[in-house]
């Protein structure tokens, strides 16, 4: 089954545990493959069956050299774990928000992996969310801990309360391959009932009234295309709405204002919506506008209106509303400004909130019912991030927002929208005398190859020495026009106070700089990306943040694949990649329909099934397909067996093809045999995991 490197015994096996004595190298089992009179030849292939023994066998064999290959650091990684451990405070509570008659919020418990959801009552001129801890009169509405004891991974699909706050729907997943079982908990008695929807994908809908509760499924490409209704109390559901385009998924909501139900389709960049009055549930859905190719919008239920967000002659979007009663034509709101990309829009019983983004910020604008006064909140800091959260009630003249940056904890506030004013409900804990004083947060511009200046975003501990000898990690994403905003980070600081500067490459194919960044870095742009973030490192050095013998990359899922690509671009200009998650075998699986998500990926990333051109363009970039007899930075995968979106296998056979074509290298891969796309899901188990991460990093960068 193994091909040892050389002559030494292959490795033996007592009991589930490897005695391993050199890096395992797979055996090659040549399958070809044929496209646009392209064969190609994939000697790792086999390693796809995931159900095969073999495939087990290596993928343990492999966590067994890795586990060997990083003993030397089980110190410094318990150092890591207990630093995390220690800042972060383990009993504690969110702050409640209120919906009706209750506070809502969760807490945590020193010693438990999950969070506990809870609830109180309002008391009577109780308007200010309580702060103390858990009250007699606390209710517990679900029990992570309770929930996952006896298993190894816990994730909850959705948890939502009805309208009338009698009943809960949730839905768990206990393997983490994201498919849920729906449940449904009468709060009147603690006790589930006797509903149960196996298979379910994530969010749910109630009518108005708690008697039915809208689901959504996959199909067999795991691609959420049905949404269903379910009565209370009844075995036979149906389905209300089912999206037959493979490149369209599906959603749905109940709008804050309680009075519709919300079926959204949308592929990467087409979009079409239907509303269900939630009080008539039974009702067929009633289309707001139809799909036109190119055009995406979404939709919030406002008084007599419905605010639609747009892209249609709107590159950074704009804000429209049409009638609810009788939905049409779209009347422009707020109009389209170049370099101000619109994301979201919230609507409350006499404003408007809309979440935006503005110089590679965010930021949020209100505007006042029957008005077009709006002003834009301010914050103090040059780099942050902000949005709006936990905010359930229409019928209201106050917000939640989070607020953080590189060196501020994530803070709530209450934003009173009439007078402005704002007022911190609570900054995350961090023990052990963390002052944001001792750090610093920068902003540094790197030149891509086609001139275009990239932005960075840098936190280091004050007075670190800029003559080039620090060590460093460069974060980076750019799909999807995710945008990796500046966040606070306790485990980071395990980094930062051993002196490694952290920075994050904002890199085109993200959203930071607009809809435009985005298109600059997707389909037959994509190698933008990859160059960026090369760029992005050079500058780093080139400013004298740190040397290319002490960067490390870090990147994961579609960042994965970022990481893979700069390794055969430009492995000279990292001493280590960190790659969590990575799409590194992006042309097989999407050639391959069958592969979830594969047919709704084609808009971000090409479909090289009807077009050579992205054949040939997706094969140029490819890491898998790109790995050659060079000399490679160290490399460490992390990848989880049954993740849905990442399939495990990608990062098995980069790792196998790199140990077998450039075997000079030093190359491990860890895979988590119980968890899914985000890891583990305890608490204590992902502070392991990022212990061990960061552990690696700061013995490749030298600042163990």
């Amino acid at each position: 089954m193994f091909e040892p490197a050389r002559s030494d015994p292959v490795p033996r096996e007592t009991g589930n545990v490897f005695l391993v004595t050199i890096p395992p190298v797979a055996r090659q089992a040549p399958s070809d493959r044929t496209f646009h009179g392209d064969t190609v030849t994939d000697e790792f292939a086999w390693l796809m069956a995931k159900d095969d023994p073999a495939t087990t066998a290596y993928l343990e064999e492999e966590n067994a050299w890795t586990e060997k290959a990083t003993a030397h650091l089980s110190d410094l990684r318990e150092s890591v774990f207990q630093e995390i451990k220690a800042r972060t405070k383990e009993t504690d509570l969110s702050v409640p928000s209120r919906k009706g008659g209750h506070w809502y919020y969760s807490r945590t418990v020193e010693g438990k992996q999950y969070g506990i959801q809870c609830r109180v009552p309002v008391r009577p001129g109780e308007t200010a969310p309580p702060v103390a801890g858990a009250r007699p009169d606390e209710e517990v509405l679900l029990d992570g801990n309770a929930l996952a004891e006896g298993k190894d991974f816990l994730a909850l699909g959705t948890f939502d309360v009805s309208p009338d706050g009698t009943r809960l729907a949730y839905s768990t997943d206990f393997d983490g391959d994201e498919r849920f079982t729906l449940r449904v908990k009468d709060l009147t008695t603690g006790e589930d009932l006797a509903d149960e929807v196996p298979d379910t994908f994530y969010g749910s809908a109630w009518s108005a009234d708690g008697s039915a509760l809208f689901y959504i499924t996959v199909d067999e490409a795991w691609r959420p295309n049905r949404v269903w209704r379910h009565v209370i109390g009844e075995s036979e559901d149906t389905v209300v709405y089912e999206e037959a385009d493979e490149r369209f998924w599906v959603g749905v909501e109940l709008t804050r204002s309680e009075k519709f139900i919300v079926i959204d389709a949308q592929s990467k960049i087409t979009s079409e919506v239907r509303v269900i009055p939630a009080d008539r549930p039974h009702a067929e859905p009633a289309l707001i506008a139809e799909r036109r190719q190119g055009v995406e919008y979404t939709v919030e239920h406002h008084g007599h209106r419905f605010l639609i967000l747009h892209n249609r002659n709107a590159e950074d979007f704009a804000l429209s509303y049409t009638s609810v009663d009788a939905p049409g034509d779209w009347v422009e709101l707020v109009p389209h400004q170049p370099g101000t990309r619109l994301e979201s829009v919230d609507a409350f019983s006499r404003h408007i909130v809309i979440s935006l983004r503005r110089d590679g910020l965010t930021g949020l604008r209100v505007m006042c019912d029957g008005s077009t006064d709006a002003y834009d909140m301010e914050f103090p800091e040059p780099l942050y991030s902000v949005g709006l959260t936990g905010n359930p009630e229409y019928d209201t003249a106050t917000v939640r927002i989070d607020y953080t940056s590189l060196v501020t904890p994530d803070s709530v506030y209450d934003v009173d929208l009439v007078t402005r004013s704002m007022t911190l409900r609570k900054q995350k804990p961090v023990l052990g005398g963390y002052s944001p004083d001792d750090y610093e947060q920068f902003r540094e511009w790197a030149t891509a190859p086609d001139g275009t200046r990239v932005p960075i975003s840098i936190v280091a501990r004050k007075g670190t020495v800029r003559d080039g000898s620090a060590p460093a990690v460069l974060y980076g994403y750019g799909s999807y026009e995710h945008s990796i905003d500046p966040y606070f980070s306790i485990a980071r600081l395990s980094l930062l106070d051993r002196g490694v500067v952290f920075a994050v490459a904002h890199v085109r194919g993200g959203g930071e700089l607009g809809r435009k960044w985005y298109e600059d870095g997707k389909l037959l742009a994509k190698r933008n990306t990859f160059t960026d973030f090369v760029a992005c490192a050079e500058a780093l050095v080139r400013s004298r943040w740190t040397s290319a013998a002490r960067l490390v990359a870090r990147g994961g899922s579609a960042g994965g694949l970022l990481m893979g690509a700069v390794a055969n671009i430009a492995p000279e200009a990292f001493a280590g990649i960190l790659a969590e998650v990575p799409f590194v075998d992006p042309l097989t699986s999407i050639l391959d329909p069958s592969l979830p998500l594969t047919v709704t990926e084609w808009e971000e990333w090409g479909n090289p099934l009807e077009s050579a051109e992205v054949y040939a363009y997706m094969k140029s970039y490819s890491p898998y397909e790109n790995v050659t007899k060079q000399h490679y930075p160290k490399i460490l995968a992390v990848t989880s067996l049954n993740d849905t979106r990442v399939l495990y296998h990608e990062p098995t056979k980069w790792i196998a093809r790199l140990r077998s074509v450039a075997p000079e290298g030093t190359y491990l891969l860890k895979t988590e045999m119980g968890a899914g796309h985000a890891g583990p899901s305890g608490r204590y188990d992902a502070w392991k995991e990022e212990a061990f991460n960061l552990a690696w990093v700061l013995e490749v960068v030298g600042g163990a």
